[in-house]
C-alpha cells in the first residue's frame, strides 16, 4: 500500500537540514556526525528526491557565498546594460581579471544542476567541498598569479509561476440542448472524479506550474559563453588566457571556437578539458580549429589508467590523456595539479617562441646596412 506523502516543505538552510560542513569541508549531520542520508524515508523515493533537491539549492547558495567570502571573487549581473526589471544571471571574477597582464584562468562546469563554482552537486554532498567544487583551482590560480573568471553557464532563465488561465466549462456553451450539456457535465466531472484520484495516488501533492523566462543573451551554456567572451574576457589585459572546462563546458568552448576563431586563437594560450563532450563532427568545427586544438588542447579523459597516461582517440581533435580516476564526475580534481602543469609549460613555450621570434627579427640586416 502506498504511503501518505508528507508535506514537500524543507528548510532553507543547513542549519534547518541539520547539517554543516566540517574542518575536512564534508557535509555531515550536527547530532550524529553522519554522513547525508538520501532515504530518509523509506518508500518515498520522490520526496526523498525533492528534499535532496532542495538540499542541492541551499548547497549553490553556499558556495556562491564561499566564491565572495572565502575567494574574495566578485559577483557581476548579466547582460551588463539589464534592465531593472529583467530577468538576469551573474558570474564571478577575481578583482584584477580584467587588468592583469600576465595570465587569466576561466573555468566553465557541465551541463545540468550545477551553478557557477561547482564540478558535481553529488560530490560536494556526498564527498567534499574540494573534490566537487571549483574553490581548489580558483585558490591555486590566484596564488600562481592568475586572474579569474568563473561562468555560470546552468543558469540561463528565472521561474515564474504560471499565471493561471480560466477554462470556459461546457455549460458556458448555450447554443447547446439543456440536457445534452447536462449529460456532459455529468459524464465531465465523472472524469474529473477519476483524473483527480489518480493524480492524487500518482502526485499526492500537485506543485505549482512554473514558467520560464529566458536572460537576454544568456539563454544556453553556448550562448553565455560567447556573451561573458564578447564583454569580458576579450577585454581583459591578460597575454595568455587559459580555460578548464568539465564535460559540456569543453563543447560550449568548441562552440566559442567556430563564433571566434581568430579572436581565441590570439588571445587563449592552452585549454584543458576535463571529461570533455565536445564533438568536432557533430559541432562542424573547421580544420584550422581541428590543428589548433590538436596544439593547444588536451583532454584528462575518465580512465583506470594512471594520470596523464596517453589514451587513444577516436576524434582527430586534441590529445587526450588519463585523469587518473574512472568517475565523470571526479576528473576536474583528480587532474589539477596536471593542468596547471600543462599550463606552464604552454606559457614558457609561448614565451621562448616569442624571444626566438624576436631575436632572429632582430638579426636580419636591414636594407640600408647592406
Amino acid at each position: 500500500m502506498k504511503k501518505d506523502e508528507p508535506p514537500l516543505d524543507f528548510p532553507d538552510t543547513l542549519e534547518g537540514f541539520e547539517y554543516a560542513f566540517n574542518e575536512k569541508g564534508q557535509l555531515r549531520h550536527i547530532k550524529t556526525g553522519e554522513p547525508f542520508v538520501f532515504n530518509y524515508r523509506e518508500d518515498l523515493h520522490r520526496w526523498n528526491q525533492k528534499r535532496y533537491e532542495a538540499l542541492g539549492e541551499i548547497i549553490t547558495k553556499y558556495v556562491y557565498d564561499l566564491l565572495e567570502k572565502d575567494c574574495n571573487l566578485k559577483k557581476i549581473f548579466i547582460p551588463v546594460d539589464a534592465t531593472e526589471s529583467e530577468p538576469k544571471s551573474f558570474i564571478f571574477m577575481s578583482e584584477d581579471a580584467l587588468t592583469n597582464p600576465q595570465k587569466l584562468m576561466v573555468l566553465i562546469h557541465g551541463s545540468g544542476v550545477v551553478r557557477a563554482g561547482q564540478w558535481a552537486r553529488k560530490l560536494i554532498i556526498n564527498e567534499d567541498l574540494d573534490s566537487g567544487t571549483q574553490i581548489p583551482f580558483i585558490k591555486r590560480a590566484m596564488d600562481e598569479g592568475y586572474g579569474v573568471i568563473v561562468l555560470n553557464p546552468n543558469e540561463n532563465c528565472i521561474e515564474v509561476e504560471k499565471p493561471k488561465t480560466h477554462v470556459q466549462s461546457s455549460s458556458d456553451s448555450s447554443d447547446e440542448p439543456v440536457e445534452k450539456r447536462e449529460r456532459k457535465d455529468k459524464v465531465s466531472k465523472e472524469t474529473k472524479k477519476r483524473r483527480d484520484f489518480y493524480e492524487k495516488y500518482r502526485n499526492p501533492q500537485r506543485e505549482k506550474e512554473m514558467m520560464q523566462l529566458y536572460i537576454r543573451e544568456n539563454g544556453s551554456p553556448e550562448e553565455h559563453t560567447v556573451y561573458v567572451w564578447d564583454h569580458f574576457i576579450a577585454k581583459s589585459a591578460a597575454e595568455n588566457v587559459f580555460f578548464v572546462a568539465h564535460s559540456y563546458g569543453g563543447l560550449a568552448f568548441v562552440e566559442l571556437m567556430i563564433q571566434r576563431e581568430a579572436d581565441v586563437k590570439s588571445k587563449v594560450t592552452a585549454v584543458a578539458l576535463t571529461d570533455s563532450v565536445h564533438n568536432v563532427w557533430h559541432q562542424e568545427a573547421g580544420k584550422t580549429i581541428r590543428e589548433w586544438m590538436r596544439e593547444n588542447c588536451c583532454n584528462w579523459v575518465s580512465s583506470s589508467e594512471p594520470l596523464d597516461t596517453s589514451v587513444e582517440s577516436m576524434l582527430p581533435d586534441c590529445p587526450r590523456v588519463s585523469a587518473g580516476t574512472d568517475r565523470h564526475e571526479l576528473t576536474s580534481w583528480k587532474s589539477l595539479p596536471s593542468i596547471f602543469r600543462f599550463f606552464t609549460e604552454a606559457s614558457e613555450a609561448k614565451t621562448s617562441s616569442l624571444r626566438l621570434a624576436g631575436t632572429r627579427r632582430s638579426h636580419r640586416l636591414k636594407p640600408e646596412e647592406l
